[in-house]
């Protein structure tokens, strides 16, 4: 896993790890006070922004790095096999940003049940 955050790139990954832990720390502070509806309510806009800020950032990091690639390429010759795995880790942070955002929406259902 530590392999797959280095490769990432650690600004991006960073970003995303401090989103998901906001993410985590809104979710448990709102399963704390789950008596008002209103708190929840507003808890639930507040997942939706950190989740959806998770999907963007990890899809930013992917055009960057996709940006970057087609920079090198452009200058040298790359055989398919680099280029195939340069593809391979632009995707890293974009998977990232995805289970993000499935975590906001578990933690969104888990809220609206309990509600």
């Amino acid at each position: 896993m530590f392999k797959l955050f280095s490769q990432g790139g650690p600004l991006f990954m960073g970003i995303l790890t401090l989103i998901l832990l906001s993410l985590l720390a809104v979710f448990v502070r709102s399963i704390m006070k789950k008596g008002d509806e209103k708190q929840i309510n507003q808890s639930i806009q507040w997942l939706k922004s950190i989740g959806t800020l998770g999907l963007v950032v990890g899809i930013f990091g992917q055009l960057i790095g996709l940006f970057s690639a087609f920079s090198v390429m452009e200058v040298s010759q790359v055989s398919p096999t680099i280029l195939a795995g340069g593809l391979k880790v632009s995707l890293i942070t974009t998977l990232y940003g995805l289970l993000i955002y499935i975590i906001y929406l578990l933690c969104s259902m888990i809220l609206k049940r309990i509600q």
